[in-house]
């Protein structure tokens, strides 16, 4: 393995000289600076990050903790804070907590471990307070996206939930329907908690019928299957079937409308779906489900500069609050107006 010390030899300077090279020093004549990066080239010489991290105190590694990887929200999410990441000299590190505390609670004490500077994180769940607690232990600034805690007070980059929600029911109000439905992830998770009142709020604005049993829940992963919920809300007296169905979440919609299908049930012939989240277009065919579409690779990208400011003690002491707007694009999932 090659060290400093080799490099040293080679360039006929010092090792301090080297390390000063290496640190981008400025106390180095250019003369001195290419000949010992020259050698460097030469050599294939990597610097020890790890033993770089003991002197100045800092890593300049990230950690970006999201619940589905898979979900192409967070994959957009990543991409904005790699990107940011690089751009201000630093690494980042992907955690996937698959929504289950227990399983974040560990890549946090792995990441303590790890002596990262500073994590961006969309929390699991509420619960999730107690082990990201420790990071601020150990001095470590933690960034929230997507999701909030109500008691962690830090930087936040999150969705204009309430708006957003209202924006969705009201295009299906206006569409002439009446017998809403809501499926939803889990109410311990901010985001869900919102959607629902921000769409019982919306619904009761219009001098609408909130009714319990077209409010379902379930969860925001890929794989679920909603052919109970569906089954269940269509053995109700045809006088309280939904006309239409608000999906939380991009999966959640996906899955709604495979799960009517299943039943017989067209969309919107005679249900409209419409979800929160843009939806992954893996076809070249015409995009089909009504959403409202966030700016996935922001949250991450202005995540990640917060985070680095925060690092950097260049942030304000009070904590930041980021709302980012969805974009509503209406397709044919929502268009058949039931009165006509």
């Amino acid at each position: 393995m090659v060290t400093i010390y080799d490099i040293a030899k080679e360039a006929n300077v010092s090792a301090m000289t080297v390390s000063r090279v290496i640190n981008n020093a400025v106390n180095v004549s250019e003369n001195t600076r290419r000949k010992v990066e020259l050698v460097i080239e030469k050599l294939n010489y990597v610097p020890n990050s790890s033993a770089r991290s003991l002197v100045s105190k800092k890593s300049k590694i990230l950690s970006l903790m999201v619940t589905d990887i898979s979900n192409p929200f967070f994959t957009s999410v990543a991409r904005g804070a790699e990107d940011k990441a690089m751009q201000m000299g630093y690494q980042l590190m992907l955690c996937n907590s698959d929504e289950n505390v227990d399983k974040e609670s560990k890549y946090i004490d792995m990441l303590i471990s790890t002596r990262i500077d500073g994590a961006l994180i969309a929390p699991a769940k509420d619960s999730s307070i107690k082990s990201i607690l420790k990071l601020s232990k150990f001095n470590i600034p933690v960034v929230l996206i997507d999701r909030h805690i109500k008691e962690l007070e830090c930087d936040q980059v999150l969705s204009d939930n309430e708006t957003t929600t209202r924006k969705l029911i009201e295009h299906l109000i206006i569409q002439g329907h009446e017998k809403i439905a809501i499926i939803n992830g889990p109410l311990d998770i901010a985001t869900a908690r919102e959607r629902h009142k921000a769409y019982c709020d919306t619904l009761r604005s219009h001098g609408l019928e909130i009714n319990n049993n077209l409010i379902q829940q379930s969860h925001f992963f890929q794989d679920s299957d909603f052919s109970d919920i569906i089954d269940q809300m269509f053995k109700l007296p045809v006088s309280e079937q939904p006309t239409a169905i608000f999906s939380t979440s991009n999966f959640i919609g996906i899955n709604t409308v495979k799960s009517l299908r299943k039943h017989n049930i067209k969309v919107p012939e005679d249900v409209a779906v419409v979800c929160y989240d843009g939806v992954p277009n893996y076809t070249e065919s015409e995009p089909f489900l009504t959403a409202a579409e966030q700016p996935a690779y922001n949250f991450g990208y202005i995540g990640t500069q917060l985070l680095i400011e925060r690092i950097e003690n260049t942030a304000p002491a009070t904590p930041r609050k980021i709302v980012l707007p969805s974009e509503l694009h209406i397709r044919a999932s929502s268009l058949h107006n039931p009165i006509d």
